[in-house]
């Protein structure tokens, strides 16, 4: 049935439902509960224990009462003040109306630790349920769910069966009201409240129950939360309901975790649908929204792959028709062609034929079709985008969430917030009062937060500036190695490079510095995030959002917009070098691979994207699996009347507040890979889709076999990250038309072909593409330390790549007029292939509609009906109210009676 959190009510509203129902505790204290001051008398093994030996099992000692929440806590030797913190709040939480119920230490298995099982009895959910106005159903809906689509038999082997899909009927739903329990479908109270809903009302009860002493206010005592960090509680969850191997063997169960393993979680699974309705049920909408888009993010995937796989596949069979890299490995024309030294002193004068491998290589990803797959790739993010909305929009619907607000849920004031802000104002809208954080203390903490954003990130352009020196100085060493470059470059240099050896070794290092920082920062973030104090939930994520991101933005592609924007742009020519911290350090300007540029930025993408996504999946998968592996085989080993449910899930890892947020950012950070720089690399798509055919079956396994279940919450949508998603896409046609531009040879070639051609053709490109220096010229600095025996006598000019004048001409080595052409054709096309994706993009957007027309006439039918079925059920309860008070009323007063009903029932 549909579950949705409706509005909540200020905190007040809460405490003041709460002490209204106060006495619901004091009336079950002696309904088999054992309170706080029974437990030093609870036995070690009850009758009812011994009647009922599984342990195994999600109800308290009497199998009728469902286990909402569970407390764990060690009785330390040394810890009086946590007995009686543990006192208190237990107290209160009575107060309340929970229910309690203890395992002794002596019951678990390492004798140690204390289970406080929690039950929310029927009066304590209504009434939260009230105050939070969560939707429940009172009418099975009769609205008809779409046709059945055509040759659907076709998809039948990609589906999980019909009772996983759709584990539920489907309702039309109203929010909770206590005062008309006879309007909603209660058939009965104990599984009105499904257990993703009783475990988030109890950790609401328990996230705002005090801990301090009757009659004292101590705000700050308050809270779960605080009860875990300061060791009170050693964890606290809700229960599976069942082990994931196997079914519960109470019927009672609904053994979903065993089925989302089966149909979900396991990995010859891969091919067939999620069941995201089973998905939302358990682990609520919030993480069904997550596996919602990541699941629709890989079948698009799909698409961008197929187009990528093609576009490499034309490199690969254009490879006989390049005409530029024949030119290059020809003996006759790349090996009589000598080129200028790459560095001082170290680098001495080389033949350009010692390059064709790795020009063969840069035609694989720089060629025709990359520039029709850069356009692709922009239209494709739209696409991926306005569908997103639309099945975003959909589940929206499904799920119960058109009317969910925010507020309701993620708006709520953080019990943190309360805790530390002690002044209070009116709020003019509630005419409440409220707490705030002071407009003077708000700024410092921002300015501190926005110095150490600064400080971290500046942090990253110093480290990669560190990285663009190790290149430089360590390229120079790499070049003295290979001794006689013309001589042996065919025995050594001809697939171990000074290039590629350079290229590698940094790009390896900048991965190592990669990870490191990460590490640090994302404790650091945290650490200001907590600091600003924000007010709702909302806020925290989407401020912590905003500065991972950035940070992560900077961390993972400042070494990729290096490689594509700089490198090589800012040489200068062997009589005019420009140096990196000015003549002084000797650090030359790095010169792109004579491959050209495209294939450098190609390795560093590959190195940088392969190595995170291969790491990732080390940390998700492989480490939790040898962890657990031990434990897991032990549990299995436990018979079920020794090893109790909660004992199970104890030993599993907590999934925190922020491990959704974790899991975005790293697949967003994987889309501004394959987006923003995907024209250097088309088979980028292709491993991000291997990679999250195996992320969506390795994070089903980790929820439903290594973490505890999380408590449920509600989301309708992807939150700030849709946002981040539409300026990565906004940014991603602006550097892929740069890339195809300046990075790439493509514009070059075209002029070339179009203008300066004698035939029509590529033949004479590569002299064409050349300057000429010459040698005698060569300032000393520059000149190799090492020169004789290794070059004809007859040689008196080197090459370079650049389009200069030749020695002797009157405007000797200035740019030629080539140079402007190519200049003025590359923002050419930059202008057009941004206008031209941009225009389609807007366009794209305008055509499909956010919410399809379906749904927009499904959402105005269920309210129309809803509206419908309450002022019948309003008028029936007035009537019947009218006739008890005739009955009630002296006969002489029955005839007016009855005239009232008559014109009151025609006028309703």
């Amino acid at each position: 049935m549909r579950r949705m959190a409706g509005k909540a009510k200020d905190e007040t509203l809460i405490e003041l439902k709460s002490a209204t129902d106060s006495h619901i505790g004091d009336e079950d204290s002696g309904n088999g509960v054992h309170s706080l001051s029974e437990r030093g008398t609870l036995p070690g093994h009850t009758d009812t224990e011994k009647q009922c030996p599984n342990k195994d099992t999600v109800f308290f000692r009497d199998g009728v009462r469902r286990i909402d929440f569970v407390l764990s806590y060690v009785d330390d030797k040394v810890g009086e003040k946590k007995q009686e913190r543990r006192k208190e709040f237990e107290a209160n939480l009575e107060k309340a109306g929970l229910e309690l119920e203890t395992e002794d230490k002596l019951d678990s298995k390492d004798q140690k630790t204390y289970f406080l099982k929690i039950h929310a009895p029927w009066d304590v959910l209504a009434t939260y349920a009230d105050v939070l106005k969560i939707k429940v159903p009172f009418k099975t809906s009769d609205i008809p769910h779409g046709q059945d689509i055509p040759l659907g038999w076709l998809s039948r082997p990609f589906r999980p069966p019909e009772h996983i899909m759709h584990p539920q009927p489907d309702y039309f739903t109203y929010p909770f009201d206590k005062s008309k329990t006879d309007f909603f479908l209660i058939s009965d109270k104990d599984t009105f409240f499904p257990p993703s809903t009783r475990n988030r009302i109890v950790f609401y009860i328990l996230a705002r129950c005090p801990y301090y002493k009757e009659g004292r206010k101590d705000k700050e005592k308050t809270g779960i939360k605080r009860l875990l960090s300061n060791g009170t509680y050693t964890a606290a969850f809700p229960l599976h309901d069942c082990r994931y191997w196997k079914r519960a063997r109470n019927a009672e169960c609904e053994s979903e975790r065993y089925n989302l393993y089966k149909h979900w979680a396991r990995f010859l699974s891969f091919y067939k649908d999620q069941p995201l309705n089973l998905i939302r049920k358990y682990y609520g909408e919030k993480i069904g929204i997550y596996f919602a888009w990541l699941g629709f993010y890989t079948e698009m995937l799909f698409f961008a792959a197929v187009m990528g796989f093609i576009c490499f596949t034309y490199g690969l069979l254009s490879y006989d028709d390049n005409i530029s890299s024949k030119e290059i490995c020809d003996a006759n024309i790349g090996g009589r062609i000598v080129m200028c030294p790459l560095c001082d002193k170290k680098c001495t004068f080389w033949k350009l034929n010692s390059t064709c491998l790795s020009s063969w290589q840069s035609h694989l990803f720089d060629n025709e079709g990359t520039v029709f797959f850069a356009i692709f790739m922009g239209i494709w993010v739209t696409l991926f985008l306005e569908f997103w909305k639309r099945r975003q929009a959909r589940l929206e619907y499904e799920w119960d969430l058109v009317d969910f607000e925010e507020e309701q849920q993620q708006l709520q004031i953080r019990p943190e917030f309360e805790i530390r802000c002690n002044k209070r104002r009116l709020n003019k809208i509630t005419q409440e009062m409220e707490p705030y954080l002071p407009i003077s203390s708000k700024c410092a903490r921002f300015c501190l937060s926005g110095a150490t954003v600064a400080f971290w990130i500046s942090l990253i352009v110093a480290c990669i500036i560190g990285v663009i020196a190790y290149r430089l100085a360590v390229y120079a060493a790499f070049a003295s190695i290979i001794e006689h470059p013309v001589r042996n470059i065919h025995l050594v240099g001809r697939f171990i490079t000074p290039q590629l050896a350079t290229s590698v070794t940094a790009s390896c290092i900048n991965f190592v510095i990669i990870m490191i920082l990460n590490f640090f920062y994302e404790r650091v973030a945290i650490w200001i995030t907590d600091m600003e104090i924000p007010k709702t939930h909302l806020e925290y994520e989407n401020r912590l959002t905003l500065k991972m991101f950035m940070f992560q933005f900077v961390n993972y592609y400042s070494s990729c917009f290096y490689v594509a924007f700089f490198k090589g742009k800012f040489v200068g020519y062997p009589g005019d070098y420009s140096y990196m911290f000015g003549k002084w350090s000797n650090l030359r300007n790095e010169e792109c691979d004579p491959g050209g540029c495209l294939i450098e930025l190609t390795t560093q993408l590959v190195i940088v994207m392969s190595g995170k996504q291969l790491w990732g999946n080390i940390q998700e998968a492989l480490l939790p699996l040898l962890r657990n592996l031990w434990s897991s085989r032990k549990g299995r080993q436990h018979p079920e009347n020794q090893y109790s449910r909660w004992e199970q899930d104890h030993v599993l890892q907590n999934f925190s507040q922020l491990g959704l947020f974790y899991e975005y950012l790293e697949m967003v950070i994987q889309f501004g890979f394959i987006t923003l720089f995907v024209a250097s690399f088309p088979l980028a798509p292709l491993l991000a889709l291997f990679n999250n055919i195996l992320e969506i079956r390795v994070d089903a396994w980790k929820f439903t076999t290594q973490f505890r279940r999380p408590v449920a919450s509600k989301a309708r949508n992807i939150g700030a990250w849709q946002e981040i998603l539409n300026a990565v896409a906004i940014l991603s046609v602006v550097t892929n038309a740069f890339i195809m531009a300046f990075t790439s040879d493509m514009i070059p070639r075209m002029v070339y072909l179009y203008a300066y051609s004698q035939d029509a053709s590529m033949s004479g490109y590569i002299n064409n593409s050349l300057s000429v220096y010459n040698i005698s010229q060569i300032p000393d600095p520059n000149i190799p330390e090492k020169t004789e025996n290794w070059i004809d006598n007859s040689t008196t000019t080197c090459s370079y790549r650049d389009y200069r004048y030749p020695p002797g001409h009157l405007k000797e080595y200035t740019h030629t007029m080539q140079f402007w052409h190519i200049l003025a054709a590359k923002m050419a096309f930059i202008i057009i292939m941004e206008h031209v994706v941009f225009v389609v993009k807007f366009f794209v957007a305008w055509l499909i509609p956010d919410v399809p027309s379906d749904v927009k006439a499904r959402v105005k039918r269920e309210r129309y009906l809803i509206q419908e079925y309450l002022h019948n059920y309003e008028v029936e309860r007035l009537k019947l109210q009218l006739s008890a008070s005739f009955i009630t009323e002296p006969v002489s007063e029955m005839s007016s009676t009855t005239d009232k009903l008559e014109v009151l029932s025609e006028f309703l």
